[in-house]
């Protein structure tokens, strides 16, 4: 009998020191050539374990062998220049030194795979493996090339469905387009955003997510919320065209946000990983507030549709805190689990 209310992470968790600079986005390796590639195996693995530990049903990498989720995958690909880089405003939010598109885009060679057998290797449970989005991915550089967002999401879209394929080949059970520039290219996401979606995931028949949500915890991000007055309704915008769409689960943030919940019946019929942790916040849940939003989302959703998860990436905080959310996540999701049992 499959398992009622699986938790998983929406993205990343932090790294060990020895690796990278902990609580850091974009932080240099510590360690080179072969010495870098055991060291990223053996973080993969602590990750692992940590996520085993602590009850997590869907595993996932931490991404932990790349240093961002976005510039990883893209400084794989040809026609991208990181020597020259240039400082862009990211989601109209804040500054970044990012590559930029030169030429021709296209996928030369795997650029996650080797990880995600690595994975496959070392547990049974089931793996969601998150690429970025390829909305997010233009917004993510400077582009000289193409000069038009929608063509270049296209092409970045057929490479990551190349990955993506192969990633499925791996062993992966979840392919995880990550896409908090949903939250703010509004009306691209309906233009052309959920197309390019399509185009990433063509042909596969593992399940497929996309993940929006308002970002990692940085005080970029926790600035810009502030803005966003009592009500955040941007999901509101995007998740008829998304319902209507064929990627089977919906990421969102659901806890300590002003997001009203009733957007989860605008999403009938899919599955969705409902955001029960907050990642901008050091404080750890308690496994109660972790059930308490999880019960606030069955009020909209079956209960064979949701998948307890955490708001965003927790990389920028210490190991200890994202520990911490991870047992919370699970307890909570045994919580109401034993409620619908009775």
């Amino acid at each position: 009998m499959k398992k009622l209310l699986p938790t998983s992470t929406a993205g990343s968790l932090p790294k060990p020191s020895w690796l990278a600079e902990p609580e850091t986005l974009w932080s240099p390796w510590k360690l080179e050539g072969a010495e870098l590639t055991l060291g990223r195996q053996d973080a993969l693995r602590i990750t692992l374990k940590e996520q085993e530990h602590a009850g997590i049903d869907i595993v996932s990498d931490g991404e932990q062998t790349r240093q961002h989720f976005v510039t990883t995958f893209i400084e794989n690909l040809s026609g991208v220049d990181f020597e020259n880089k240039k400082t862009v405003r990211i989601r109209d939010r804040y500054d970044a030194s990012v590559p930029g598109i030169v030429g021709p885009v296209s996928r030369q060679k795997p650029v996650f795979v080797d990880d995600a057998k690595f994975l496959r290797a070392q547990t049974n449970q089931p793996i969601k493996w998150a690429l970025p989005g390829p909305m997010t991915m233009v917004d993510t550089l400077y582009d000289d090339y193409y000069q038009d967002r929608k063509k270049l999401a296209f092409e970045f879209a057929k490479a990551l469905n190349q990955e993506a394929k192969e990633l499925e080949a791996a062993g992966v059970n979840i392919i995880q387009f990550d896409e908090p520039a949903f939250n703010v290219f509004l009306d691209d996401v309906n233009e052309w955003g959920i197309e390019a979606l399509e185009i990433a995931k063509a042909g596969l028949t593992c399940e497929t997510a996309v993940h929006i949500c308002y970002g990692y915890g940085i005080k970029a991000n926790t600035d810009w919320k502030k803005t966003l007055g009592e009500e955040w309704l941007h999901y509101e915008k995007t998740f008829p065209a998304i319902q209507k769409s064929s990627i089977d689960i919906i990421s969102l943030e659901c806890h300590n946000g002003r997001i009203p919940l009733e957007v989860l019946s605008l999403l009938k019929g899919k599955k969705i990983m409902v955001g029960a942790i907050d990642v901008a916040t050091d404080t750890i849940e308690t496994p109660e507030e972790v059930a308490a939003t999880i019960r606030e989302a069955l009020k909209y959703a079956d209960a064979d549709k949701i998948y307890p998860c955490t708001n965003c990436g927790m990389a920028p905080l210490s190991r200890d805190v994202a520990r911490g959310k991870l047992h919370a996540l699970a307890a909570g999701a045994e919580i109401v689990r034993k409620e619908l049992s009775v």
